[in-house]
């Protein structure tokens, strides 16, 4: 029987999800693995009676809170499935002696494929088409290329740059905000450089492509919608937190913007009760722009070595 050295808690959906080649990988090498019931994301009262006893947890966007943290003492490692820990507390994992550890520039291609696709489906009208086709209708559509569009990108990393690569492909005007400095990497994308506000006032589409901060939650609020032309749509594959819900759906509702693509949600799996539910002029997805079978199995062999080496690290 091989001996357990370490205990190992999974509880990112797609982790769980190949929870054999967890096994594999990590069973050989001292680690007892164990797994719960994959949901979207756990909260802390779900998450305080699984850790007394556990030294790693790969986890999704699990609520990592200090509470969650000191309920934990033998936690040395996070290894978050992806990219993202905006969900986990740095300062409280600093203070436990606790390494954080992820998967950057995990999901840039296929998430910006899903961006281009939304914009797409709005400007080509693809669905609408085909769904009057079905229903005997021959309406011919009022139509626009993407090389009418501007484009809006808030976030210029890896993700933003990855978008911007393919809006350059089919000759889309671009305007990129970002709080770093991104001219050159813009200009080689033929994209303007300005303020959050512009952008917002000028874009036919706005893609989110930001880390979520305390200083960013609800950077789309009110005030902001207000400034976006009525036949903008806005597109969210980031953090759903970046979005003030209930007000994009009051403009939605009353024809102040266009549509809106929404792959991320404040609260995850969306509540049955969400206005954004009943709005046809609202694409949803269950966070899932970021699938694709390369992807996944990069990120479950980096978050694996970042296990292994977190652990590891324990036995000098």
């Amino acid at each position: 029987m091989t001996r357990h050295d370490w205990t190992v808690l999974i509880t990112a959906p797609r982790a769980c999800d190949a929870l054999a080649v967890y096994r594999e990988a990590l069973e050989p090498r001292g680690c007892e693995v164990r797994s719960v019931p994959p949901v979207a994301r756990h909260g802390e009262d779900e998450l305080v009676p699984l850790l007394g006893d556990v030294d790693a947890i790969v986890c999704g966007d699990d609520c990592l809170t200090a509470r969650v943290l000191g309920s934990a003492p033998r936690l040395r490692v996070i290894a978050k499935w992806g990219t993202g820990v905006d969900s986990i507390d740095h300062d409280a994992a600093q203070r436990h002696g606790i390494a954080v550890w992820n998967t950057p520039d995990a999901f840039s291609e296929p998430v910006a494929d899903s961006v281009l696709g939304y914009v797409l489906l709005f400007a080509r009208r693809l669905d609408a088409m085909t769904s009057d086709m079905r229903e005997g209708r021959w309406l011919r559509l009022p139509l626009r290329s993407l090389r009418e569009c501007s484009l809006g990108i808030v976030g210029f990393g890896h993700i933003g740059r990855a978008v911007a690569r393919r809006a350059a492909a089919f000759g889309m005007p671009m305007l990129v905000h970002d709080l770093r400095p991104v001219d050159a990497e813009a200009v080689a994308t033929g994209a303007r450089v300005t303020d959050l506000d512009d952008l917002l006032r000028h874009a036919d589409f706005v893609t989110l492509h930001t880390d979520l901060r305390p200083a960013n939650r609800h950077l789309i609020d009110e005030a902001r919608l207000a400034l976006m032309r009525p036949s903008a749509v806005l597109v969210n594959t980031a953090r759903g937190a970046l979005v003030d819900e209930p007000a994009l759906a009051r403009a939605l509702a009353d024809g102040r913007l266009a549509g809106a693509a929404l792959d991320v949600f404040e609260d995850e799996p969306l509540p049955d009760g969400s206005p954004l539910r009943q709005l046809p002029n609202v694409y949803l997805a269950p966070h899932n722009s970021n699938s694709s079978p390369s992807a996944a199995e990069h990120v479950h062999a980096n978050t694996i070595r970042n296990v292994l080496r977190g652990l590891g690290a324990l036995q000098s």
